[in-house]
């Protein structure tokens, strides 16, 4: 008969105390010495995760498959950059909505709502940006600070699906009303336009704070990546706006096919969210925040968020990304788009705010969102004074020939070289990108990793809020210039 277990165990035992008896010394197991055999604990064989040699405490992953469990310790690499272009492409769909309709108004008030197609004066025309502004950001910013407390739709998955898809319907609704005659129901068109805009930022404001959300699970040039594409989205949008009144005279069309390549940019993001669980470098990540969450739940009830704590310590950074998109929306695009040309010798006169305000913000934006991943300066403490330092943008602004139909001007002109404010403004974009993406990948680092996501959902608020209250700022730009000399 063959020996038994316990009978093999007992005779290693005894091998190992005369082993060491012999050199002379004590073995010890745990915390008493191998002579106890009272002391002796069945081996569990876990080979792949004792090589890597870690405490207890790590190795609990009890709902966990093997492969889930090696993959969760071992990092693999983001193979041809997969997950940083997705994430990118998700920064580019978040502001697609806003970037797409700001730069449509000459379909809107050019077109659709124009005298000679409607045929009366369209009593909205005056404030048709105005409206736009409120009926984007108020349920984008309301949403953005829901989505935090509130798990609107369940999981991140089912909030980012839904989202996506519901900016698609809402896209499809504006195609179509593009290829209709609408001549004979202004009104019906105007409203119409205006309960898109709203559904369709309510569904952006949830998509945008939970990507950023996720991509703080990853190492912040993830979050870099999504700044980046947000960034990106706005020079597609002037670019595509820009080619296509180039290359038709007929506002309809060029509108249409305006319309659908943001709608083939959504289907794109769609594609691409399903592949992020089968690449296993984002599998990484996500299994690591899920092994975190459980050993911060001992009891197995799960967390609820510290929102406090989170918001106490994300604090300073948060304020930093309040404050760069508060200063680049005071200006960007109400000032910026309204600056004319002192000299009428200076060349692209009638593409002057166009390439001038549109293309130069956005790329400059967009190199400045790159710079993050070649250099980081400063530091985060000392972030908040090249932050602040921004805020002299918005005189300079208010100072060069900036000039509001209906509003005669009162300020002085002080700016009157047309290359001076070109310079000038190419670096405000060029800052809004590079300290933007710096206060969104260091507010995820200023808490514990379990905290991350939420902290980059709570950048992602502070963001948001500080476009909307930048844009409201705007309104008193013509009073200032038409009243202070």
């Amino acid at each position: 008969m063959p020996p038994s277990f316990s009978s093999i165990l007992d005779e290693c035992t005894d091998r190992l105390m005369r082993g060491a008896k012999e050199k002379g010394g004590k073995y010890k197991y745990a915390e008493g010495d191998f002579n106890d055999k009272s002391r002796l604990q069945p081996v569990k064989l876990q080979p792949s995760w004792e090589e890597n040699n870690l405490p207890e405490d790590e190795l609990n992953f009890r709902s966990l498959t093997m492969d889930e469990a090696s993959l969760a310790l071992n990092q693999p690499p983001d193979k041809f950059k997969l997950v940083y272009l997705t994430f990118l492409i998700h920064g580019i769909g978040v502001l697609m909505p806003w970037n797409m309709f700001i730069t449509a108004m000459d379909y809107f008030i050019g077109y659709k709502l124009s005298e000679g197609y409607i045929g009366f004066t369209f009593p909205y025309i005056p404030n048709f940006m105005q409206y736009l502004t409120f009926c984007s950001q108020i349920p984008n910013v309301a949403f953005n600070w829901m989505n935090i407390f509130v798990q609107i739709g369940g999981s991140m998955t089912t909030r980012v699906v839904w989202s996506i898809i519901a900016g698609v319907v809402l896209f499809i609704v504006t195609v179509a009303l593009a290829m209709i005659d609408t001549s004979g129901f202004a009104y019906g068109f105007f409203w119409i336009t205006m309960i898109t805009v709203v559904l369709m930022n309510m569904a952006n404001g949830i998509y945008q704070n939970t990507i950023y959300g996720m991509a703080a699970k990853l190492p912040p040039q993830y979050t870099g990546a999504v700044v980046l594409g947000n960034n990106i989205s706005g020079t597609f949008a002037a670019i595509v706006s820009l080619v296509s009144s180039m290359t038709t005279d007929n506002i309809r069309m060029a509108a249409i096919y305006y319309f659908i390549t943001a709608l083939f940019v959504l289907l794109i993001c769609f594609d691409t969210y399903f592949a992020l669980p089968l690449n296993r470098f984002y599998r990484h990540f996500e299994l690591k925040d899920k092994t975190q969450q459980q050993k911060a739940s001992k009891s197995g009830i799960k967390e609820k968020p510290p929102y406090w704590e989170i918001f106490k310590k994300s604090f300073p950074q948060l304020a930093n990304v309040f404050m760069v998109f508060f200063v680049t929306l005071a200006v960007f695009p109400a000032v910026y788009a309204d600056v004319k040309p002192v000299s009428k010798d200076f060349p692209i006169q009638k593409y002057f705010a166009s390439v001038t305000c549109f293309i130069t913000f956005n790329i400059m934006a967009m190199l400045g969102s790159l710079l993050p991943s070649l250099v980081i300066w400063p530091a985060p403490k000392w972030l908040w004074i090249p932050v602040v330092l921004r805020f002299a943008y918005i005189p300079f602004f208010l100072l060069c020939n900036y000039q509001v139909v209906g509003v005669e001007r009162v300020m002085p002109v002080l700016i009157k070289n047309d290359w001076a404010y070109w310079v000038i403004s190419s670096t405000m974009g060029f800052t809004s990108g590079y300290w933007s993406s710096l206060a969104m990948m260091y507010t995820p680092r200023q808490v514990e990793d379990r905290h991350a996501p939420m902290a980059g959902m709570f950048a992602a608020a502070a963001l948001i809020t500080g476009i909307f209250t930048g844009i409201l700022i705007t309104f008193l730009w013509p009073w200032v210039i038409g009243h202070v000399g």
